[in-house]
């Protein structure tokens, strides 16, 4: 799926809480980190966690970028500030994330879609050359990729060991094979209501799925009673 702050005519947007996932989940960190200090020192810890402090700590490259030049990144959508070509593309029938890390898997990328001058272009021999010239780069890159199909496109560079991924509508994600070997999705209770699995495997335990999240108002009568 497709981040937030896509240039006009990238994907669609899928909103997703960011802050209070990331918040949930180092909280979950927090508390392992308390429990193994008592276990240390006897002594217990109220934790504080904050919205603000997770989407700060979020930032992580980016922040890193600001406090070693002092210069606000530009917003670039899905593109890597510091890394070239990385960033979404479209193809014939949707999108994918680029992601070439070297100059090596830069140079395979170029032959990929047929472009061996790409490859062999002397201001793109470089990480730091092709920053500089990132927007022509991109569009050279951008009208070539339009000749594939995603499954084409992922196939190339699944061979030639340059990182990429599709920019997957939701029905796409559950339809992903490896999505569903994965179990992903789960039927809970005898209702057989659809969800997403906890992202978590244990060695010699499974989750427990016989149960549904109580209704509205489903053990008021206990609670009353109680």
């Amino acid at each position: 799926m497709a981040l937030t702050g896509e240039p006009e005519g990238m994907p669609m947007k899928v909103g997703v809480s960011m802050s209070d996932l990331a918040c949930g989940l180092w909280s979950v960190i927090a508390i392992q980190s308390a429990l193994l200090m008592r276990e240390r020192t006897g002594t217990g810890q109220h934790i504080d966690m904050a919205l603000l402090d997770c989407s700060v700590a979020l930032l992580a490259n980016q922040a890193m970028s600001y406090l070693a030049s002092g210069q606000n990144p530009p917003r670039m959508g899905n593109a890597h500030a510091q890394v070239a070509p990385y960033q979404v593309f479209a193809l014939a029938d949707g999108h994918f994330i680029l992601a070439t890390g070297n100059d090596k898997q830069f140079r395979k990328l170029a032959r990929i879609i047929g472009r061996a001058d790409l490859a062999d272009h002397p201001d793109l021999q470089t990480n730091a050359g092709r920053l500089a010239k990132r927007d022509w780069m991109n569009g050279e890159i951008a009208q070539e990729a339009l000749r594939f199909t995603k499954s084409e496109m992922l196939a190339l560079c699944e061979a030639q060991g340059v990182p990429v991924g599709p920019i997957n509508t939701i029905d796409e994600v559950f339809a992903d094979p490896q999505v569903q070997s994965r179990g992903m999705l789960i039927a809970v209770g005898d209702e057989g209501l659809p969800s997403v699995r906890s992202p978590f495997n244990f060695s010699s335990a499974e989750l427990a799925l016989g149960r549904a999240s109580p209704l509205h108002g489903e053990h008021a009568d206990e609670i009353r009673e109680g």
